[in-house]
């Protein structure tokens, strides 16, 4: 929501009047400084929308109750001789309604939606899939401890996009009416992390699990690679048949050697050698930007995680991993024989808590049905992972 300030108005002013956290209101508002402001220019208000009432006799501050706001939050907003005004209400609930396959254009849409509600987050391109799809980080909080999240590293595990963005989404809704998740405080974890999001790594392969054959864009014989069959429900790689999890320089030449097929397929193909993947090189360099304290990477499916890579891994791992186990139910592994993922890498590269979370039961893709189950679970790991 926007409003236009007057004469003699402050951010201190308008954290008051809309009770939105100051730090919220500053990071919406990157450009306008601390002090008087200058008349008319617009504000944002974070966590707010607004609805239309008719006056109907109603007096300004009666329409000011209803909306459990101060007259002169709605004074913002109106002239006081319009019939019809425009109300601020409060968003005390979810935004994002995920009642079906979450593809590539959900994530779109709701990354719009949550970018216009709540400004202060920072969404931002780094790099491009095969076909050309944007890879989205979104970035919340303000700490210099960096905790990074992805899902849809394989593509029939789209699931994992839609928890990341109904975690998101609840975590937004936290912090702007200072309120608990899974029972704890978010406003601090704001204010000391910076928690990192690629909700959908593999968009090619997700849209060509759920939208079929035609997502290929006529560039690549999906059919071909899928053994003829034109159901992709078991699809995991990439477009061009390229499995992202396998693309890691950790010991990947072992992948490599034993992993069948020896040619792009629906899945366990590691690519003719380590990052030749855009999505996976992507990934990399942003862990290498963002200097990652750790990272919590989402698939499905067992009710288990992983989190020791050949010795790499710091001792306080194994008290995060003890948490997630204690929280979830889910069942910590810490070594298993696999080589080449994200996870591994991480582990490998920064000696730092990296975790491979296999979120519910089933046979890949789980479906939509299970979400709310999966998300029950996993968002105490989500909401524990802010601890490392």
């Amino acid at each position: 929501m926007k409003v236009v300030s007057r004469s003699g108005d402050t951010l201190t002013y308008y954290s008051e009047l809309f009770q939105i956290p100051q730090v919220l209101l500053a990071d919406a508002n990157p450009t306008i400084s601390e002090g008087i402001l200058p008349t008319d220019i617009e504000v944002q208000i974070p966590g707010f929308v607004t609805g239309k009432e008719s006056r109907s006799g109603s007096t300004l501050k009666e329409i000011a109750l209803r909306a459990q706001l101060p007259v002169d939050a709605l004074s913002l907003l109106n002239q006081v001789e319009k019939e019809t005004f425009s109300v601020p209400v409060r968003i005390i609930n979810p935004l994002l309604v995920i009642d079906k396959p979450y593809e590539y254009q959900s994530l779109l849409d709701d990354l719009d939606i949550l970018s216009f509600h709540y400004p202060f987050i920072q969404v931002e391109s780094i790099g491009k899939s095969v076909l050309g799809k944007e890879l989205f980080e979104v970035r919340v909080g303000q700490g210099k401890k960096v905790i990074h999240y992805n899902g849809s590293f394989h593509a029939n595990e789209w699931i994992t996009s839609a928890v990341l963005m109904k975690w998101l989404n609840d975590f937004l809704l936290a912090v702007t009416n200072d309120c608990r998740l899974c029972g704890v405080d978010c406003m601090p974890f704001y204010q000391n992390v910076t928690i990192s999001f690629v909700p959908m790594v593999d968009p090619d392969g997700v849209d060509l699990v759920i939208k079929g054959e035609p997502a290929a864009e006529g560039k690549f014989d999906v059919i071909k690679m899928n053994n003829g069959n034109p159901a992709f429900y078991a699809w995991k790689a990439n477009i061009r048949g390229v499995d992202l999890n396998n693309q890691y320089p950790a010991n990947w030449e072992i992948e490599k050697r034993r992993k069948l097929p020896k040619f792009p397929a629906p899945r366990d193909f590691p690519g003719e050698f380590p990052l030749s993947e855009p999505e996976a090189l992507a990934m990399k360099e942003l862990a290498e930007r963002r200097n990652f304290e750790g990272v919590i990477a989402l698939h499905t499916q067992g009710k288990e995680f992983y989190w020791g890579y050949e010795g790499y891994e710091p001792e306080h791992s194994a008290s995060i991993a003890r948490e997630f186990e204690e929280c979830s139910g889910y069942r910590a592994v810490r070594y298993v024989d696999s080589h080449a993922g994200y996870k591994d890498w991480f582990i490998q590269e920064f000696k730092r808590p990296g975790f491979t979370i296999e979120l519910g039961k089933g046979i890949n893709p789980l479906p939509l049905s299970h979400l709310p189950g999966i998300y029950e679970d996993s968002v105490k790991i989500l909401m524990a992972g802010l601890y490392m």
